[in-house]
């Protein structure tokens, strides 16, 4: 069984780092497989502004994100920025909240690290 950490992600853009977007993604994908392989998971995912969009249908790393779910992690996801993309009918993971529910998240974590 996998240890949990009260460590949180912050997922800001459709991606990791800064390049195009294609890298981006595929640089997140491995970072989201290779935590789901390790023997610590983050308590909390949040996501927000572009970040948003890889909750949603069609996202290249829905598979990780349902994989990390089902082993406890929270995936949190801004509804603001849902709605301000028009995507908050095509959500296929996590939970809808808001600034609060993050604000929550980082005021009771040990460590928070941005993507």
């Amino acid at each position: 069984m996998s240890n949990q950490q009260h460590t949180v992600l912050l997922i800001t853009g459709n991606g990791m780092g800064r390049g195009t977007p294609e890298l981006q993604q595929k640089l997140l994908k491995t970072y989201l497989r290779l935590t789901l392989e390790s023997e610590t998971l983050p308590k909390v995912i949040c996501f927000y502004t572009e970040g948003v969009r890889l909750v949603v249908d069609g996202s290249p790393v829905l598979e990780e994100l349902r994989a990390l779910e089902a082993r406890g992690v929270h995936l949190v996801i801004c509804s603001t920025c849902l709605n301000y993309y028009h995507l908050a009918d095509r959500v296929q993971v996590g939970i809808v909240g808001g600034m609060t529910d993050i604000i929550e998240a980082q005021q009771q974590a040990d460590k928070v690290i941005t993507l």
